[in-house]
């Protein structure tokens, strides 16, 4: 080889779960579900070889909320309730990049409920992982809007008088394209369903069944009442997909719901923007009736 001119070798150095991990140690209690959370979602971006400069991660306010901070990817700690308005944002501004928006059931199905049906309606490219513990658990244990009727806990001390809500009915009759429901203990199969959501060209909502520990640990009951979506169900039937979600005695886990055809906000939203020149966002809003 002449030395003058060697030749030029490519070295692809592939990404490890590592490579996504911030130098920040996650602050939730030992035993906590968001930790296995934090792991799936880590092998999730090193199984598609996402590259870590590419993925923002939007929050809002609780434990689970912690998340950007322990992700070696960009990320903003938001308001409580905003992670979706904050991470549809950053999806119109950088299209190209992979967002996520992460929190628990508090952030998501309390104050921040009523942003899941616009998101749902104008499928934006995010995905939403929800940690739902059934507790609100920065709060010393006060009951959420998925803890059980009747519970007992230390801020309720004679029981929680509201029905709980059903996350996955309530999102599919918002007919988000993608729905589906995992749990903390099954490190290997959320990994798969964080996969699929990631590459979901759409709205994806994702409820994780993610334990807590301190103020109302549910891992046991979790382990006796969930189990995978019958073998022979149809992603794309919406309507057996609330049926299963409307099941009471067994707490189903996969993807329920999946349509890939439906088009996607950032998309319309860059069509209008070629045909209004030199519109202001503002402008372009005011023109889709947003």
């Amino acid at each position: 080889m002449n030395s003058a001119n060697p030749r030029k070798v490519t070295v692809v150095v592939e990404q490890t779960t590592a490579d996504y991990k911030s130098a920040v140690k996650p602050i939730w209690c030992p035993g906590c579900g968001d930790y296995a959370v934090l792991t799936a979602l880590m092998r999730a971006f090193k199984h598609l070889d996402l590259a870590k400069e590419n993925i923002a991660i939007a929050s809002g306010i609780g434990c689970s909320s912690r998340f950007p901070a322990f992700l070696n990817t960009y990320g903003i700690h938001g308001l409580h309730g905003r992670a979706l308005p904050l991470a549809t944002g950053i999806k119109l501004g950088r299209p190209e990049t992979t967002v996520l928006a992460v929190g628990g059931d508090g952030d998501g199905f309390s104050i921040g409920g009523g942003h899941i049906p616009h998101a749902a309606r104008r499928n934006v490219d995010i995905t939403y992982i929800v940690m739902d513990n059934s507790i609100y658990g920065m709060t010393k244990g006060q009951p959420s809007p998925t803890s059980p009727q009747g519970i007992v806990t230390r801020a309720a001390p004679y029981g929680t008088q509201e029905r709980p809500l059903n996350p996955l009915l309530m999102t599919l009759s918002y007919d988000a394209s993608f729905v589906a429901r995992c749990f903390s203990g099954k490190v290997k199969e959320m990994t798969d369903v964080l996969m699929a959501a990631l590459q979901h060209p759409g709205f994806a909502l994702i409820q994780v069944l993610s334990p807590c520990v301190t103020y109302y640990n549910t891992y046991k009951h979790y382990r006796q009442v969930t189990g995978p979506l019958p073998e022979d169900h149809d992603p794309s039937d919406r309507l057996a997909a609330m049926a299963l979600a409307m099941d009471t005695t067994t707490q189903h886990l996969g993807i329920f719901y999946q349509d890939p055809e439906r088009s996607v906000y950032s998309h319309r939203v860059k069509k209008v923007q070629a045909h209004t020149g030199e519109m202001t966002l503002y402008e372009i809003f005011e023109r889709l009736k947003c």
